[in-house]
């Protein structure tokens, strides 16, 4: 069995192959080699250096619901039952907290058409049977001290958490370690077919096309970092963006929806949107110092939920989480882990669904 460290795409006497060693991967990694089998993942570049580096973290099925996306609110809250046990358990093996902040969802309004809006969301919430509550600007602010005294209305979800996804690489790479991965980081592979192990999991993120056949793109998010004095409990959802807090006061502002293929600069644009809207609802942040500009690409497809399954009879894909990676990994390890053991599970998700709806 090669060594860890090997830059090489052989994976000889391997039972399976990951491609992409973001939070997905690993976690898929971590979970077949709990089955008995033998791992190998290949990164381009550094262990959660991708998509997995730029995420906020959230992890908010019922803030985020959508009428028409049943299936994949269904499986972000199967995902989101799964993340208590699934933190706890990388804690256990590894000693490394994954930064879990249970303290909830906060969605504000700042305007009239914001404050209907929210309403709406929170029609559809309750029509849903999620956990959500209508709170009075006052209310808000009582949870929340740092809130502009201007905003019209807020909702609070208690179910929708968040976690701080470098140190869940951190935490995953670690355990696959003591596992007995093989963990092969600035190893590019350009042909699946190349890989020699009995199964490959192709989870690559926007990158997956390259590899496969599969309506998977990326899309670009612009996020600041801000280092400053705590000042919020809860995650922050307004419209346009979403601030993060990390719990020694870090708070992770975000995010654009950007259709501009691989490229990852950051614009002068962004950023002033970004600090503009978010200053109007918690106007301490333009005390906070900037620590870092960066942009990331998510994986889309042409639903927005995820591409889980067998593509072949030897690989299977893990891919197109586009802003749901940190919080559906759980359940797609679980998934994908049942596949390449023989034992499917049944769900909506596979990577053929596209081509049978054009039939």
């Amino acid at each position: 069995m090669p060594a860890k460290g090997i830059h090489s795409t052989s994976a000889s006497g391997f039972d399976v192959a990951v491609v992409g060693g973001g939070v997905i991967g690993l976690s898929v990694a971590w979970r077949a080699r709990a089955r008995g089998m033998s791992v190998v993942v290949f990164d381009r570049g550094d262990l959660g250096g991708g998509t997995t580096r730029v995420a906020a973290g959230m992890l908010a099925p019922a803030s985020e619901a959508d009428a028409q996306e049943r299936a994949l609110l269904a499986l972000g809250l199967e995902s989101a039952r799964m993340w208590g046990a699934f933190a706890d358990e990388l804690l256990d093996v590894t000693g490394l907290d994954v930064g879990l902040r249970t303290a909830g969802t906060l969605a504000v309004a700042r305007d009239g058409d914001e404050k209907a809006a929210l309403e709406r969301e929170l029609d559809l919430t309750r029509r849903l049977g999620l956990r959500a509550q209508r709170l009075l600007p006052s209310a808000a602010r009582a949870l929340e001290p740092a809130l502009a005294p201007s905003i019209r209305l807020a909702a609070e979800f208690p179910d929708d958490h968040s976690a701080d996804p470098r140190a869940l690489a951190d935490a995953l790479v670690a355990a696959c370690e003591r596992a007995g991965v093989v963990l092969c980081p600035g190893t590019e592979v350009t042909s699946l077919e190349a890989i020699d192990a009995s199964q490959v999991v192709l989870a690559a993120g926007p990158w997956s096309a390259g590899l496969a056949r599969l309506p998977v793109r990326p899309v670009k998010g612009q996020t600041i970092r801000l280092r400053g004095a705590p000042l919020l409990e809860r995650t922050l959802r307004f419209e346009g963006g979403y601030l993060v807090p990390r719990a020694d006061g870090r708070l992770i502002l975000g995010a654009s929806v950007e259709e501009r293929g691989f490229d990852t600069a950051m614009t002068a644009l962004a950023v002033h949107d970004l600090l503009r809207d978010a200053a109007e609802i918690v106007p301490g942040i333009l005390d906070c110092e900037i620590e870092e500009l960066v942009a990331g690409l998510r994986p889309g497809t042409p639903d927005n939920a995820p591409l889980i399954g067998r593509l072949d009879d030897r690989v299977v894909v893990a891919t197109g989480h586009h802003r749901n990676g940190i919080l559906l990994a759980p359940v797609t390890a679980r998934l994908v882990a049942a596949e390449l053991a023989g034992e499917a599970e049944e769900h909506a998700f596979s990577p053929h669904r596209f081509a049978r709806a054009a039939v």
